[in-house]
């Protein structure tokens, strides 16, 4: 089955469409990629999230 529930980034609630019916943001899907040990991009992954926790302590 395929997860058709979305997030909206801006504002944070759930909704089945690709725009917000509050804020009208884009939503994406709230699902974390699927972990694979030989994932040649993982380590790329991980610095982008590392950095953007720093910005979010900035903020």
């Amino acid at each position: 089955m395929k997860f058709k529930i979305r997030k909206c980034v801006n504002c944070k609630r759930y909704t089945l469409k690709n725009t917000c019916p509050v804020c009208g943001n884009q939503t994406k899907n709230p699902q974390p990629a699927r972990f694979s040990p030989g994932d040649p991009y993982g380590k790329y992954r991980r610095l982008i999230k590392k950095q953007s926790s720093k910005k979010e302590e900035c903020i």
